[in-house]
C-alpha cells in the first residue's frame, strides 16, 4: 500500500506490526511478521533511515515507531524534496544542453568538426538514423516533443525500432502527455511497448533528442526552428550531460500504461498545472499550446473549464484562486 512512498512489502509489514505492539521491542518479531531475522533487521534499517522508527524513551535499547500521520507526512515530504532537488537537476540539465548545442551551431552542413556533425535535410538525418540504428549494441535513449508525431516521422521510425527490438536492443523514450490523446502516435507507443520497449509521458519535455548506447547523440540544431537540421555528436561531455537529462526526465513521467486520473484531494490534473504555470509565467496561449504539445483550442478548453471549477470571472482571478489552493 505505502511502496509509492518508499516502503516495500517487507518494511511495511514491520511497521504495521511495531505500530500495533508499540514500544514491545523487537523479540518476536521476526516471528510475528514471518519473516526471517536479516530481513527484519534491514527492514528496521530502512524505517530508521526513514524517519519512522526513533529510540524508546520508556525502554533502553529499544525502538518506537512515529504515529501513522507523523510518519506518512515524513515520507510525504522527503518525496517533494527529492522531486524538487530533481527538477532543479533537470533545469541545469536543460541550460547545460542548450549553451552544448549552441557552441556547434555554426558547423558546416553535413560536415564533421570535434566529433560533431552538422546534418541537414531530412534525408541527411535519416541516413545517419539509419547507419547509428544498425550500429546500436545497447540501448537507445528518445525524448519526442511536439504531442501527436506526424504520420511521415512514424513510417520512417518504425522499421529502425522494429529492427532494434527485434536484436534485444532497450529502447526507451518519452512523448508528452497530449499523446494519449492522438491516435496514431498513441498506436505506435503501444506497438513500441507491446514490442519490447518502454515509454512514459510528461506534460512539458525539453527539446528532443536521441542517444545511441550512451556514446553518440542527436539533437535539433535550433528546437524552435528543425529545418536548420539536427546536431550529431559524440563529444564525451556533451553526451554525458545529455544521458543525464534523459534520466531526470524518465524519472518524473509516467508509463505509458498507467491510466491517467485526476488526483481528487488536489483537484488538478498535472497537465492543468503545467499550463496554470505557464500562463502565469505570462506566456501566451500559442506558446503555452507549443510547450505543452497541444492545439490552441485544447489550451483554451482547458483554461476554461479550469476558470469554471474555480468560479473565476478571469484568468487573473483564476490565477490568484489556484496559488490559494496551493495548485501553483
Amino acid at each position: 500500500m505505502l511502496e509509492s512512498l518508499g516502503l516495500d512489502a517487507q518494511t511495511e509489514t514491520v511497521y504495521r506490526d511495531m505500530l500495533k505492539q508499540r514500544c514491545s521491542g523487537t523479540d518476536g518479531l521476526a516471528q510475528r511478521v514471518g519473516l526471517a531475522e536479516t530481513q527484519v533487521h534491514e527492514a528496521l534499517d530502512r524505517l530508521i533511515d526513514l524517519g519512522l522508527l526513533t529510540p524508546s524513551r520508556e525502554t533502553t535499547g529499544a525502538l518506537r515507531p512515529v504515529s501513522l500521520e507523523a510518519g506518512l507526512e515524513r515520507l510525504l515530504r522527503r518525496q517533494e524534496e527529492d522531486l524538487a532537488r530533481r527538477q532543479h537537476a533537470l533545469a541545469l540539465g536543460k541550460a547545460a544542453a542548450a549553451r552544448a548545442v549552441a557552441e556547434y551551431a555554426d558547423l558546416q552542413p553535413n560536415t564533421e568538426i570535434d566529433g560533431a556533425e552538422r546534418l541537414v535535410g531530412l534525408d541527411a538525418i535519416q541516413s545517419r538514423l539509419e547507419a547509428l540504428t544498425r550500429g546500436l549494441t545497447r540501448e537507445c535513449l528518445s525524448i519526442m516533443p511536439g504531442g501527436a508525431q506526424s504520420q511521415a516521422s512514424l513510417d520512417a521510425s518504425g522499421p529502425l525500432d522494429e529492427d532494434a527490438l527485434r536484436r534485444g536492443i532497450d529502447l526507451r523514450a518519452v512523448y508528452q502527455d497530449s499523446v494519449r490523446n492522438d491516435p496514431a502516435t498513441l498506436a505506435y507507443a503501444q506497438w513500441t511497448a507491446e514490442k519490447g520497449g518502454e515509454v512514459r509521458t510528461s506534460p512539458v519535455l525539453p527539446p528532443r533528442l536521441l542517444v545511441f548506447d550512451g556514446r553518440t547523440a542527436v539533437v535539433p540544431i535550433d528546437p524552435a526552428n528543425s529545418r536548420l537540421g539536427a546536431l550529431c555528436t559524440s563529444t564525451p561531455g556533451i553526451v554525458a550531460s545529455l544521458v543525464t537529462l534523459f534520466e531526470q526526465t524518465w524519472d518524473t513521467a509516467t508509463p505509458l500504461e498507467t491510466v491517467r486520473r485526476r488526483a481528487l484531494h488536489e483537484g488538478i490534473s498535472r497537465e492543468e498545472r503545467e499550463l496554470l504555470k505557464l500562463l502565469a509565467s505570462g506566456m501566451t496561449d500559442d506558446a503555452a499550446c507549443q510547450r505543452l504539445g497541444v492545439s490552441v483550442r485544447t489550451v483554451r478548453r482547458q483554461m476554461s473549464a479550469l476558470m469554471e471549477r474555480l468560479e473565476a470571472t478571469s484568468r487573473f482571478e483564476a490565477g490568484l484562486k489556484a496559488a490559494q489552493r496551493g495548485w501553483l
